[in-house]
């Protein structure tokens, strides 16, 4: 018997995996343990008759003992996914994924050199994995400084195309480790078209995505207009090896209808890779309110929509060349909240930590059962949200 293929997928169900194209899988079988509804890698060999392999996707037999994934419906427990499905993703289609998966949120401090700082975040995704993450997520624009503190062109240069480098080095340990990667990425579209943005790379290594902040800030040391275009893809939801997801990025958080069309596409887990500090000339009047307003609208999200809620920030003083400039604080403080908003683990303001917390989507299911704030909206009453302001103009009715 080989390793095992599957561990830690804790007691997912997946309702059908199909074979295609069957004559393909005769160099690997798969033995369903019965016993313990477990599936192993089992000794490769000739496999079944090509007559006992479904084609067309009818009714599945049931399960047999041995023999390829051809049944309906198994159970996995106490496996988690490996290289067997990065390996072979053309031949079996999962329908149904993990209901419970461990997040990685890798708080970070930025130094000024962009090669160091992918090299630093390559051994951080990798020793998150190595310590159970199934999922892992950079802080925004975690390649470089937070060069939006001042203005200027030459700055330009540090976007690179998606995919592109940042990319393909994430995507070869996502694929080597089997965990999905989100990594906040500058990009450059076009000459003069420039977002910030997120990439979402599955376990397979492969990009599935790619999320364009929409909500561009311009105030003092975060000009962010300057440089990003905003986002032209919406909110979305993507789906990846644990279940779908969604990404927003850091001034996205204040706002709850980002959140709410993210959720209502299905995303179980919110992540906001963040850049967010003090002024320190700011810190010690307003540095607690801040900061406890930026924890709060992310809990808040969380309860609205009974999802779980990730924010990963950055750590460290910064400041730029510009003499004028007084440099920003980041407050790390990075954490992940459970669907009614409680914080499961929360990171230091002023070191470099890794903070894992277990996804239950058992929870997810719990809260909005109990508190059913999606079946109660009156999405009859809600025409005026699209506005900018209703001013009597907007709102009042002909008389």
């Amino acid at each position: 018997m080989q390793s095992l293929a599957f561990q830690r997928l804790w007691g997912s169900s997946i309702k059908y995996a199909s074979v295609h194209p069957p004559a393909t899988v005769y160099h690997q079988r798969l033995e369903c343990d019965s016993q313990t509804d477990g599936i192993r890698l089992a000794t490769p060999s000739p496999g079944p008759p090509p007559d006992e392999v479904h084609r067309d996707g009818g009714p599945p037999s049931p399960p047999r003992g041995r023999g390829l994934i051809h049944y309906s419906q198994f159970t996995i427990h106490n496996y988690r996914t490996h290289n067997f499905l990065a390996k072979h993703s053309n031949l079996c289609t999962l329908m149904q994924m993990q209901r419970k998966f461990t997040i990685g949120l890798i708080q970070m401090a930025c130094t000024p050199n962009p090669q160091e700082n992918l090299r630093r975040a390559e051994l951080r995704v990798e020793e998150a994995a190595d310590q159970g993450a199934e999922v892992i997520c950079l802080p925004e624009l975690f390649r470089s400084q937070y060069f939006c503190q001042r203005e200027d062109a030459a700055l330009f240069d540090l976007a690179e195309p998606v995919p592109g480098p940042t990319t393909e080095a994430l995507g070869g340990i996502a694929r080597e480790k089997q965990v999905v990667v989100i990594a906040p990425v500058f990009e450059r579209r076009a000459p003069g078209v420039y977002h910030n943005s997120a990439a979402i790379i599955d376990a397979n290594g492969e990009v599935a995505g790619i999320y364009r902040k929409m909500h561009i800030p311009d105030d003092p040391a975060y000009y962010e207009k300057f440089y990003f275009t905003p986002g032209d893809l919406g909110f979305r939801a993507f789906d990846t090896r644990v279940g779908r997801l969604a990404t927003l990025i850091c001034w996205d958080q204040w706002y709850p209808e980002g959140a709410r069309l993210a959720a209502l596409q299905g995303a179980s887990v919110l992540f906001y890779p963040t850049a967010i500090g003090w002024h320190p000339h700011e810190k010690e009047q307003h540095g607690g309110a801040q900061r406890d307003a930026w924890r709060t609208i992310q809990r808040s999200h969380a309860i609205a929509n009974g999802v779980f809620v990730a924010a990963v920030n950055r750590v460290g003083f910064e400041k730029p060349a510009d003499p004028q400039g007084g440099g920003l604080e980041f407050w790390g403080a990075s954490f992940v909240s459970d669907p009614f908003g409680v914080v499961l683990k929360e990171a230091s303001t002023d070191r470099e930590e890794l903070v894992l917390a277990e996804v239950d989507l058992e929870r997810v299911e719990e809260t909005r059962r109990n508190w059913p704030f999606l079946r109660d909206r009156r999405i009859d009453a809600y025409a005026g949200i699209t506005q900018r302001f209703l001013d009597e103009k907007t709102w009042r009715k002909d008389e």
